[in-house]
């Protein structure tokens, strides 16, 4: 099975910025005008999901609650210190979580539509489901 997570934005300039510039992700692929949506697609060569978002004259409406989270986990201590620095040297702002449990198991953050992003050490999913 393979997924995307496909989501609408006004400024693709800074997504890509953001997931692909500070978070390291690649940029996938794009495409402009297709049935007048412009896009892009952002994740990591050879694995079976990826986001998309896209951009179209129709405003984004964004309606999330604080719950709604996208959580990275990466796969060494010294890449979530990397990740973590790379949010903070970009001036992007740690944010409370309303879940205690992402405030004890990483760090959460704003991407530029306002959508909670956590970084969390690989080690909180073991003991997660452990």
């Amino acid at each position: 099975m393979f997924l995307r997570v496909a989501r609408h934005t006004d400024d693709l300039e800074r997504i890509v910025n953001f997931y692909v510039d500070i978070l390291g992700f690649e940029l996938l692929g794009d495409f402009q005008n297709h049935n007048n949506y412009d896009g892009i697609f952002v994740g990591k060569s050879g694995l079976d999901w990826h986001f998309e978002f896209t951009k179209s004259h129709e405003k984004a409406n964004h309606t999330f609650d604080q719950d709604d989270v996208i959580v990275l986990y990466p796969k060494s201590i010294i890449d979530y210190d990397v990740l973590v620095s790379n949010l903070l040297h970009a001036n992007i702002s740690i944010v409370t979580a309303s879940n205690p449990f992402w405030n004890e198991n990483g760090k959460m953050f704003l991407d530029p539509d306002g959508y909670r992003i956590v970084i969390s050490p690989l080690k909180a999913i073991i003991n997660e489901i452990n």
